[in-house]
């Protein structure tokens, strides 16, 4: 990737700098006519400028899934003018004949003033008709606000929210606030996607026809977790309920463990959430699921190295034989922590049904 292009200025305005962009993509077609602006996605960040250079590292790291035109609004707190800076690049060596895609990104030096009307700075700054991610990572709920509630009755600019429940020091009002979001628009949590893997292989352990009676005689449910990862494993929980029809209480805390029971069809689910302390990575650490059906069989599946190690153990066909068990790894299911937030904004195009069920069980499970 090279710098194609860089405009910068001092106490300025939105529609200066979008003017500035104009003549940027402008310039670099002209001297290079193979380039082409890259027009999939729009995303706005809200950071703390002290910490902008951290969020900038975890922008490179997102691979190919690097937005068309990211809006970067760094947050001063005595600020009272705007400066910016806008950059365009142009991706790879393209061969004749070939194309290359530019993207832009435009950082905009803020203060906190702004926040509260930060729509109308970033209105001029996005590609219109295209979709518009919004993800602070260091708070400001007001900028997030302004950016996901329309003006007048008119529609929001932003249409999705990226964000990472577990950065919250509360988990109920992380939750809470999740939802919130949700009746607005799409939120991509990347708490629920570190937690994809383990749907998706739990899913594929009872697809088979002659395991699905299992999913009906469950009786618990364990999952552990990383101390500060508490929603992941709520909301894997959630996604359980919500899927298999589950009625959960409230869970109870007993010491660092969280108990509760699921009502079902056929009885009762033992749930037990429970954090570990040995994980370099957020996310959870294990999953247990224990059913009643034919003598009892378990499924187990534990974070491993290059993937998730799956358990299965059930009760042999006669009394006197040895119980019979299964030990595989299950290769690449962990996508590991520094591709996360390229995922959530690959997600941002997408839409997943589960999500929200599932984030309205978890929210009951803490209510």
């Amino acid at each position: 990737m090279t710098t194609d292009a860089v405009w910068r200025e001092q106490d300025t305005s939105p529609s200066a700098i979008e003017g500035a962009l104009r003549r940027l993509v402008a310039q670099c077609h002209a001297t290079a006519e193979h380039c082409v602006p890259a027009r999939t996605l729009n995303l706005v960040c809200v950071v703390e400028r002290e910490w902008s250079g951290e969020i900038a590292n975890r922008l490179r790291r997102v691979g190919r899934y690097h937005a068309s035109r990211t809006v970067v609004c760094a947050v001063e707190a005595n600020r009272s003018t705007i400066d910016a800076q806008a950059t365009i690049t142009i991706e790879g060596d393209p061969r004749p004949g070939e194309f290359a895609a530019m993207r832009e990104l435009v950082v905009v030096d803020v203060g906190e003033r702004h926040l509260r009307d930060l729509d109308t700075i970033v209105d001029p700054l996005v590609v219109t008709d295209l979709p518009t991610v919004v993800w602070s990572p260091h708070g400001h709920a007001q900028a997030v606000d302004a950016l996901t509630t329309g003006r007048a009755g008119g529609d929001p600019l932003a249409q999705v929210v990226l964000l990472d429940a577990v950065d919250a020091p509360d988990v109920a009002a992380a939750l809470e606030r999740d939802c919130q979001l949700a009746e607005r628009g799409e939120v991509v949590d990347l708490a629920w996607l570190r937690c994809t893997p383990w749907r998706e292989r739990l899913a594929a352990a009872y697809d088979p026809p002659v395991r699905r009676p299992e999913l009906h005689a469950l009786s618990k449910l364990s999952v552990r977790y990383r101390q500060d990862s508490l929603v992941s494993a709520l909301l894997l929980t959630g996604w359980m309920c919500s899927r298999l029809g589950w009625r959960a209480e409230c869970l109870n805390r007993d010491g660092d463990l969280l108990r509760g029971r699921a009502r079902t069809r056929g009885g009762e689910v033992e749930l037990r959430l429970e954090p570990v302390g040995d994980m370099s990575v957020p996310g959870l650490s294990g999953v247990e699921l224990r059913s009643d059906l034919g003598g009892g069989t378990l499924l187990a599946l534990e974070r491993g190295m290059g993937g998730l190690t799956a358990r299965r153990r059930e009760a042999p066909p006669r009394r006197d034989d040895d119980v019979i068990e299964h030990v595989w790894t299950v290769l690449g299911a962990s996508r590991g922590e520094p591709g996360i937030l390229g995922e959530g904004i690959r997600h941002a195009l997408m839409r997943d049904p589960t999500f929200k069920p599932a984030l309205a069980a978890a929210r009951r499970l803490l209510a």
